[in-house]
């Protein structure tokens, strides 16, 4: 029979809804339970995309005999991450703070209140070199709850009086030197031959890369572009990247981007997106060679292409993720041998296509397969665009990877922004409509009442949103209100800056990662560390940022300020894990510049205006007579589209001359 999680909304709980462990979802009938019973609570917190979630569930939760014990030692409850970051990042912090390291799944063992006293990620069913199995790791535990009592309920208020302790991040805005020096540590860590920063595994780091090129515009440090280039040329040509299908999986397992973990990710690709469309627009604006602006605008391409493919829901929201797994491995939706082309195209073709792809004999992943790499242009496009079609007609045959339908507000404003942003610059309107509708899902369902983190097929979810969600979405907005000459965007960005600022935000000028009327767990948490996405903070400063640039609302601004000063330590002593605060520290050093274009939207000037390369600037196109405030006073000189480029809303002498606006 079905367990409890047959109830639950979440893709990645339905996985387990079969189950023989009693699971329960969070909540306080869990923790109540826990409390009648006197058994400590097992928390298991994984995602629907996750490879070694599915492992795990396979090797032991779907087992009877460990599912028994479980259901007799533990009250056991899972969580989706996606839905719950608030409840992940608690005790995330708690299994790095035990272990030295984290990731999914996730298992933590708790107090009947919730105070933590064991935790680590994946157990395997049988012990090995080094490692327990888990049988033996939840025998010890039932053993130590028993019969250790007061040990346990020790180790529970150290780690919890550890978790308590917020750091010292708070420190003064980022200056020019700061930013530099930035600049500078994330260049001692670039791996110059293989592209990308530090060793395997290889995150695609985009909000570093966003950050780098927004400091190049400043500094002109021939260093930094070399090595923004360097890393989005190598993540486009590997592996990482579906050279069939477009569209990045989630990191690479290798330093060189051959073989990745073949999960797709909504936030990485809708960040990726937007990165390769500025570093597009800044190629473009140096006069670089055709190849590189070539490979840039065609990732661009591929990448919304491949959003409004394969993750589009009916509701026109995004959905969150692909599956690595499908038919039992991971990658064998994408993963190729030479027999296999052969067989798709024929002696010749398939020839040319093992050089071009870099597919091996003895492959470069496993059994025998090759991930598909494209390390130079193909010599003959035509033909490389007809093996290119036959190929993706195979793949279709095979068994798509699995897909988790929640729409998850944050995830979706990125997509919004970077498909708004892109819809204007490559003049592809349907991109902007995709953007357009899928705010307006965002607003209809997830915001009013009551805003939530997610929903599916439709339905909203009981969870609320965080700070993460706030700041994604008012950036979302304001991209949609440039994009749509619909001025409903702005009173919409402004009623989630309002609520931003009156529940997330901490005594010291910082910034909870939750809202103040929302579920209270065992500490309030606080994290302004980017990691697989921007942190609640550094979404926040973007979001605020750009509304106060369309405004000129100081509060708004003093609000984005205090966003970046609250990491300035974190920013400055671990940048790789600040790209998005010190991208906002460049957008605070330069305005952001405020880009009013009267008399035309997806035209020329528009165009132009968002082609322009100052850090951070917020580009509206509408008509005259706006309400928007930036566009007060403003209107089309002789008739014809204009573009006014402000700062603190004091603006240089208009212009209607795509070719006359600034490069920056």
């Amino acid at each position: 029979m079905a367990n409890r999680l047959a109830q639950s909304q979440s893709p990645y709980l339905l996985q387990h809804a079969d189950n023989p462990v009693d699971w329960w979802e969070w909540g306080p009938e869990a923790l109540a339970e826990a409390e009648r019973l006197d058994r400590p609570i097992l928390l298991s917190v994984g995602y629907a995309a996750c490879h070694w979630c599915h492992v795990m569930a396979h090797e032991s939760f779907e087992d009877p005999a460990t599912a028994a014990y479980m259901n007799e030692h533990f009250v056991n409850v899972k969580v989706d991450r996606e839905e719950r970051p608030d409840i992940d990042a608690v005790y995330m912090r708690a299994t790095q703070a035990m272990t030295g390291q984290g990731g999914w799944p996730m298992t933590c063992i708790l107090t009947p209140s919730g105070e933590p006293f064991f935790a680590g990620t994946y157990f395997p069913p049988e012990p090995t070199a080094g490692h327990p199995a888990f049988s033996q790791v939840l025998q010890a535990l039932a053993d130590a709850w028993e019969n250790r009592r007061g040990e346990v309920m020790e180790s529970a208020g150290q780690v919890l009086d550890f978790l308590g302790a917020e750091d010292a991040l708070a420190g003064d805005a980022l200056s020019a030197a700061d930013l530099d020096e930035a600049a500078t540590a994330l260049l001692r860590q670039f791996d110059a031959e293989a592209g990308g920063f530090g060793a395997a595994p290889k995150f695609p780091p985009s909000m570093v890369l966003e950050f780098l090129l927004r400091q190049h515009t400043r500094s002109g440090d021939d260093q930094v572009w070399t090595a923004v280039g360097r890393t989005f040329e190598a993540m486009a040509r590997g592996g990482m990247y579906d050279q069939l299908g477009g569209g990045f999986a989630r990191y690479s397992v290798d330093r060189n981007w051959r073989v990745p973990h073949f999960e797709k990710m909504l936030y990485d690709n809708a960040l990726l997106l937007r990165a390769y469309l500025h570093w597009f627009r800044a190629l473009r604006a140096r006069g670089e060679d055709g190849a590189a602006v070539a490979l840039a605008e065609r990732v661009c391409h591929e990448t919304a292409d491949f959003m409004l493919r394969e993750l589009r829901t009916d509701q026109g929201g995004f959905a969150s993720a692909l599956d690595a797994d499908s038919d039992g491995h991971e990658g064998t939706y994408y993963v190729w041998n030479p027999h296999q082309l052969m067989k798709a195209l024929g002696t010749g073709d398939a020839a040319w296509a093992v050089q071009l792809l870099s597919v091996t004999g003895g492959g470069t992943f496993e059994r025998g397969l090759s991930t598909l790499q494209l390390l130079q242009d193909p010599d003959d496009p035509e033909r490389w665009a007809r093996v290119r079609e036959r190929l993706l007609e195979v793949r279709a045959e095979r068994t798509r990877p699995a897909r988790d339908d929640k729409v998850v507000s944050a995830w979706n404003a990125y997509a919004i922004t970077a498909l708004a942003e892109t819809g204007i610059l490559l003049e592809r309107p349907e991109l902007v409509e995709a953007a357009t509708k899928a705010a307006t899902l965002l607003w209809d369902l997830h915001v009013e009442p009551g805003f939530v983190r997610t929903s599916l097929g439709g339905v909203r979810s009981g969870h609320a949103a965080v700070l993460e969600d706030h700041g994604a979405v008012i950036e979302a907005f304001v991209a949609v209100l440039g994009a749509t000459d619909d001025d409903r965007w702005l009173d919409r960005a402004r009623h989630v800056a309002d609520r931003a600022i009156a529940h997330f935000r901490a005594e010291d000028g910082g910034w909870y990662d939750t809202a103040d009327d929302t579920e209270t767990l065992v500490v309030r948490p606080r994290d302004a560390a980017d990691n697989a996405h921007p942190s609640g903070s550094s979404a926040l400063a973007h979001g605020l940022l750009a509304l106060a640039a369309v405004t000129g609302d100081h509060e708004i601004r003093a609000a984005a300020t205090s966003c970046v000063e609250s990491a300035a330590a974190l920013a400055t002593g671990a940048p790789r894990f600040a790209g998005w605060t010190l991208a906002a520290g460049e957008a605070l050093l330069d305005g952001p510049a405020e880009v009013a274009v009267v008399g035309e939207v997806g035209g020329p000037m528009h165009r132009a205006a968002l082609g322009l390369l100052a850090p951070g600037a917020v580009v509206v196109a509408t008509r005259e007579g706006s309400s928007v405030p930036l566009f007060e006073g403003r209107e089309a000189i002789d008739g014809k589209p204009t573009a006014y480029v402000c700062r603190d809303f004091v603006c240089a002498l208009p212009v209607n001359d795509p070719e006359a606006l600034p490069p920056r």
